[in-house]
């Protein structure tokens, strides 16, 4: 297993990864799959503040996660929100964890010490979504701190959405 640095070059394969989220799942509100393009530039804004991950697991990219902005003030300097995607083939196999654990090490260095998770949830588990995240950020020992109610709409369906919340350091 190798976590590594994303390129705005890994684009593509990532791309492949996020694509089966947005066109098969209520994991993503995203109703529309972005271009290779759009996706690249994705990376690279990222890259300019936060950490944007890729696991490679015998030379196969198998999952990403990053940070990014939770809110736009200088209060929260120390907080960002975060996000992870394996190819739907390769859950469960430890690879979000190990791809977590590196990402919260590159966010204490700068010196973030509160990361937040912004999760689909279903009203009842179907085939679009199930509670999944949810159990996985538990596990990991996020806290559920907050429910939005019937606020995304896919697939002629209602989702509420949860934030769950970790502190990764000290608050001196």
């Amino acid at each position: 297993m190798n976590i590594r640095s994303a390129e705005p070059a890994d684009a593509g394969r990532l791309l492949g990864i996020y694509a089966y989220y947005v066109e098969n799942t209520a994991v993503t509100f995203e109703y529309d799959t972005p271009t290779e393009k759009e996706f690249g530039e994705r990376i690279r804004s990222t890259l300019e503040k936060y950490p944007f991950l890729v696991l490679e697991d015998g030379g196969e990219t198998v999952g990403y996660a990053y940070a990014g902005v939770f809110k736009d003030r200088a209060a929260y300097s120390r907080s960002c929100e975060i996000s992870i995607y394996l190819d739907h083939d390769k859950r469960r196999r430890g690879f979000g964890s190990a791809l977590y654990r590196a990402l919260e090490e590159k966010l204490a260095e700068r010196g973030i010490i509160n990361v937040y998770a912004c999760i689909a949830s279903p009203l009842k588990e179907d085939e679009y979504l199930s509670r999944d995240s949810e159990r996985f950020h538990g596990a990991l020992g996020f806290v559920k701190v907050g429910e939005f109610h019937k606020c995304g709409y896919k697939f002629g369906r209602w989702y509420d959405m949860i934030w769950m919340e970790k502190f990764i350091g000290p608050h001196d």
